[in-house]
């Protein structure tokens, strides 16, 4: 979808865009290949074609930055599938008012940090990663963990509630697992992040291993689940893009 995409153009909005596959003009390299056969509105066909150009160096090198900054986070789900590798499925759990937990899935293995132990590691950890997919990140995971680390994300950023609102569903990460017939493991399903809390502060304040066992599983299940629903969300996304008439 990344290669489709041409809303990141400067002076290309999805009228142009959508225009521009009418015309024939598929993805970055048709209109590279051109030489001014497409329409581009009142965009300047030869700043198109450089900034494309640009485009294609960028990915060829990985340079989520650039992406990132022109994407934004409206439409940085166009970005999934081309740095899907580099991706970190992100949730992080607070005592309601900081950090205590923060779980980072890569679509192979989880990480769990936490406070008291290694937490600090945040910075290097996030780091390794071009993308990172969040529920609510734009809002209360990304904020929350720069006002403990500081501006250190750089990467794009896929908030999934919104997209999800857009294609039609509501309320809580939970509710919408279950709408699309995700399950939870026993034990974990019906926790809340109330119940988050208070796991915390029962292994915190009694010791509890067990308690915090299970926190861990909880924050785990949000960081996996996420990935499934960036597969779903992404894909209907594209569809429902490409089709509009």
């Amino acid at each position: 979808m990344l290669q489709r995409t041409f809303i990141h153009v400067p002076g290309i909005g999805k009228l142009t865009e959508q225009s521009l596959w009418k015309q024939g003009c598929v993805d970055w390299s048709s209109y590279c290949t051109g030489a001014g056969k497409y329409s581009t509105g009142r965009a300047d066909r030869s700043e198109v074609r450089r900034f494309l150009e640009r485009s294609e160096e960028a990915l060829a090198i990985g340079e989520h930055q650039f992406f990132r900054k022109h994407l934004g986070l409206r439409d940085a789900w166009r970005a999934y599938r081309a740095f899907k590798e580099s991706a970190v499925y992100l949730d992080i759990e607070t005592d309601g008012a900081s950090v205590t937990m923060i779980g980072m899935y890569d679509g192979s293995s989880f990480t769990c940090l936490t406070r008291g132990e290694n937490l600090e590691n945040f910075r290097d950890a996030i780091s390794r990663y071009s993308l990172i997919v969040t529920f609510c990140g734009g809002t209360f995971d990304l904020p929350i963990l720069e006002r403990a680390f500081g501006p250190i994300f750089d990467q794009i950023h896929i908030d999934l509630c919104p997209m999800l609102r857009k294609l039609g569903f509501r309320g809580g990460l939970k509710k919408i697992e279950k709408d699309l017939g995700i399950q939870r493991p026993d034990g974990i399903d019906g926790l809340t992040g109330h119940d988050a809390v208070l796991l915390w502060r029962r292994y915190r304040m009694l010791g509890d291993n067990g308690a915090l066992q299970r926190l861990i599983a909880y924050n785990r299940e949000d960081c996996i689940n996420l990935e499934r629903l960036a597969e779903i969300a992404c894909d209907r996304m594209e569809r429902a893009t490409l089709t509009t008439p």
